[in-house]
């Protein structure tokens, strides 16, 4: 018995219907903030609430446990003085060179790496080794070899976040159903052109999260360095002021170096990686996710 052409049709707009991503019921501002703005909000008010308890309890001595109001006054005393500022662009401009000069070597050696056996055989275990090696050994080797110079810092910034970039790239590539390269070939693409219309848009969820796993450990790579190698000549960057709080038994000057690391890590998260993840995921049908 034949099948009806309108069943046929009917049954061909449904599959491509399930091709299609479904978009997300986009909830009103004020239901949003609830789900996602006040949950952190509240965390941070039951931590301080512990922190005022504590330090209220005279469990720790001053000099250990200060109180978050006078935390509060050296944060205010740096920012009102602009030496915040000065701090943050000292680290912030180290950090986000050597992250794109991370990303500019981890790319092709990650596609190299992926797609050359051989390669892959010769330095594949080598670089998952380096990505659990601590950044912070590297830093007494890099002054020998550089001297208190910012080449230090930034050497010790690529070697902690190359690795985690193309790992990522390599596991996302490996994802890749080999169907997509087989086309690709079929239809004339070369290498140079398949990398860049095939691989990398196929391998972008395992790239984006080589990419934030490369901002992180080049973040904690630079404030390694940063507290170790101090020099006039480096200027005075976050790690380098957390390194003067210890060293003046500041513990508000200490603190509060803290959660300025901790702000700029939370900063670039929401500000730049969870955009593009959710980009990437929406564009895959992934809204469940988000």
């Amino acid at each position: 018995m034949a099948t009806p052409p309108d069943t046929l049709d009917k049954v061909g707009a449904g599959l491509d219907a399930l091709d299609v991503p479904v978009e997300a019921h986009r909830a009103p501002v004020w239901r949003r903030f609830l789900k996602t703005g006040v949950p952190p909000i509240i965390a941070f008010a039951l931590l301080l609430g512990v922190w005022q308890a504590l330090w209220a309890s005279a469990l720790l001595p001053e000099f250990q446990l200060p109180a978050p109001v006078d935390v509060w006054d050296e944060l205010v005393r740096s920012i009102s003085t602009g030496e915040a500022f000065g701090i943050l662009w000292t680290s912030l401009h180290r950090a986000v060179l050597g992250f794109l000069a991370a990303v500019v070597i981890a790319t092709p050696l990650g596609l190299l790496i992926a797609k050359v056996r051989v390669v892959r055989a010769a330095i594949g275990s080598l670089l998952t080794g380096l990505q659990s090696l601590p950044s912070v050994a590297w830093v007494p080797a890099a002054i020998l070899w550089f001297g208190v110079t910012p080449s230090t810092i930034y050497f010790v910034v690529l070697m902690g976040s190359v690795p985690s970039i193309a790992n990522g790239l390599v596991a996302g590539i490996d994802q890749i159903p080999p169907l997509l390269p087989r086309v690709g070939r079929a239809l004339g693409a070369g290498r140079l052109a398949s990398a860049r219309h095939i691989l990398l848009p196929a391998a972008l969820p395992g790239y984006l999260a080589g990419l934030k796993q490369g901002w992180a450990f080049s973040w904690r790579s630079l404030m390694a360095a940063e507290i170790i190698a101090t020099s006039p000549q480096l200027g005075v960057g976050l790690g380098q002021y957390l390194h003067n709080g210890s060293s003046l038994n500041d513990i508000n000057m200490v603190i509060a170096a803290i959660f300025l690391i901790l702000l700029v890590g939370i900063g670039i998260e929401l500000l730049l990686f969870r955009p593009l993840e959710r980009a990437v995921l929406r564009s895959r049908g992934l809204t469940g996710a988000l």
